[in-house]
């Protein structure tokens, strides 16, 4: 299922913003910001496979390649150019897109929302022993998803977002709909453990690039996007102290005018450097 607002007005097409969620949520995460865009965006925000509408999806890819191969149907109905967000595992498949020879000529923004690209840390000596702890990680969510034991994965991987939710209880009816989508989390973290060539993807890119982190969140993730801050041209990083991982959610009020703003600036770049070549 693809949730799509906005639709083209008359007199021109408007740009499009393609956001991509991350695990366990769907395409409804990014309403508010469609909001924020207003207008003259419109916004893609395709459910992943796996989840949302698409939780009953056959195929279920274990590499981001092919993540991004069941996206690009969305996509490639585009006309011209589009702007990439993208959340958590959705931000490594933004991520992903964004360095894809298919679309990265198309993106004319990026913005990462401590995109989970742990291989980008088994890169570094230094930061090695993060990727491990994530590796157990998930091999501890395979061990209990093939018991069948679907609660306790969800417990270890609540558990390790700790602090990054908005300070409340999930209710029963989330918790149960996390608990049906459960199988697919051993997809996701086999696709984002078998990225290769991350450092070098990162530092290919040349749209402006907008990243966030949180400081409640796993030191992993803020230390993928501090490595990502440095190996990216013209990065703008934005790091909020008192939020965490699901600060898409939780901090939406705060980031959903810094990423409107960022499109714009990007929009407003690409019409001054047509004029300059046109003149």
């Amino acid at each position: 299922m693809i949730h799509s607002k906005h639709a083209p007005f008359a007199g021109g097409s408007k740009r499009c913003v393609v956001a991509v969620h991350g695990s366990l949520s769907s395409g409804r995460l990014w309403a508010r910001l469609a909001d924020e865009l207003g207008a003259n965006y419109r916004m893609i925000a395709p459910d992943v496979s796996g989840y949302g509408g698409n939780r009953d999806s056959i195929i279920l890819p274990e590499r981001l390649a092919g993540e991004v191969a069941l996206l690009a149907e969305h996509i490639g109905q585009i006309e011209g150019p589009f702007h990439l967000v993208g959340h958590s595992y959705g931000g490594a498949i933004a991520f992903k897109i964004a360095t894809s020879s298919r679309f990265a000529s198309r993106v004319r923004s990026l913005t990462l929302i401590e995109p989970v690209l742990p291989t980008l840390l088994a890169e570094s000596a230094a930061d090695r022993r993060l990727h491990e702890l994530f590796a157990q990680l998930a091999r501890q969510l395979y061990d209990d998803l093939s018991k069948g034991l679907a609660m306790e994965a969800i417990d270890k991987f609540t558990a390790y977002w700790n602090g990054s939710g908005p300070g409340e209880k999930l209710s029963p009816e989330a918790r149960l709909r996390m608990i049906e989508q459960a199988g697919k989390l051993a997809f996701d973290f086999r696709a984002v453990l078998a990225e290769k060539n991350v450092t070098v993807a990162a530092a290919a890119i040349r749209v402006p690039t907008l990243l966030f982190s949180g400081g409640l969140s796993p030191y992993l993730t803020q230390r993928i996007v501090g490595r990502l801050a440095s190996l990216i041209a013209g990065v703008d990083a934005r790091h909020l102290p008192a939020a965490g991982h699901m600060m898409a959610l939780s901090h939406a009020k705060l980031i959903n005018p810094e990423i409107a703003a960022h499109i714009a600036r990007a929009d407003l770049a690409e019409v001054s450097a047509h004029l300059l070549t046109s003149a």
